[in-house]
């Protein structure tokens, strides 16, 4: 078995669940893994900004037992990830939808709902579930520099989480904002480049949360005359793009 089919990712609560959690997938003893702690995850405050917990579980060379050896046919239908089966996808697309408008009822805001499945960026990466939400305006769902909207996104990532037993990369877009937002970042990203050639001076972008300073690390990645870097804490973080 090679390093892909003997390692999984599982999220839980806590760094202790979420390991019983994956070595159940295996039907193996949780000491029969060497843990790596991805993210600790956080309690949050009065029930907001709670994140799970996440490890990655590798089989231990020494665990290769006979109840491994049994499970060889089930192992090697393994992927990187802990995911469900197909059959699962429609069951995701539907809580997501219902729970992103059940969040909209509760903010008074009447807007039609569809979700759709990406596809994922590489191979062992999730699957991004976008929701495309179209209304009357909506403007109240983006807030300033799409504050709103990120909060939104990040809280029923927690719902559908939680629900499904697994993570899902929900992608939310209002009115096509996202997808106007992601033209304008790649362009800003672009020029800002050219003029840090031109100046041999290192160009600093305004503070941008983690999707948008992404896009600009991925316009740029190929452009070998400049290099990315995000700088700052917290939501003053920003890219800066610096002339080799």
């Amino acid at each position: 078995m090679n390093e892909s089919r003997t390692t999984i990712e599982a999220i839980a609560p806590s760094i202790e669940e979420a390991v019983i959690k994956g070595a159940k997938e295996w039907g193996l003893p949780p000491d029969a893994f060497d843990v790596e702690v991805l993210d600790e995850g956080t309690k949050g405050l009065l029930g907001f900004g709670v994140r799970q917990a996440r490890v990655r579980l590798t089989i231990r060379s020494s665990s290769t037992t006979e109840g491994v050896e049994e499970q060889r046919g089930e192992i090697i239908q393994q992927t990187a990830v802990i995911e469900a089966p197909e059959s699962s996808d429609d069951e995701a697309l539907q809580i997501t939808q219902e729970t992103v408008s059940e969040l909209l009822q509760r903010m008074g805001v009447e807007a039609s709902i569809k979700a759709r499945w990406g596809e994922a960026d590489a191979p062992g990466k999730i699957r991004p579930l976008f929701l495309d939400i179209h209304g009357d305006d909506l403007s109240i769902l983006i807030g300033r520099r799409g504050e709103t909207l990120t909060a939104l996104q990040y809280i029923t990532r927690l719902i559908v989480g939680k629900e499904l037993r697994r993570p899902v990369a929900v992608l939310i877009d209002v009115e096509g904002y996202r997808a106007r937002r992601e033209v304008q970042i790649r362009r800003l990203a672009q020029q800002m480049a050219n003029q840090a050639i031109e100046t041999s001076q290192t160009m600093t972008l305004e503070p941008m949360p983690a999707y948008e300073r992404r896009l600009v690390h991925i316009e740029l990645r190929d452009n070998p005359a400049v290099e990315t870097m995000s700088v700052g804490e917290r939501d003053q973080r920003k890219v800066t793009i610096i002339p080799q």
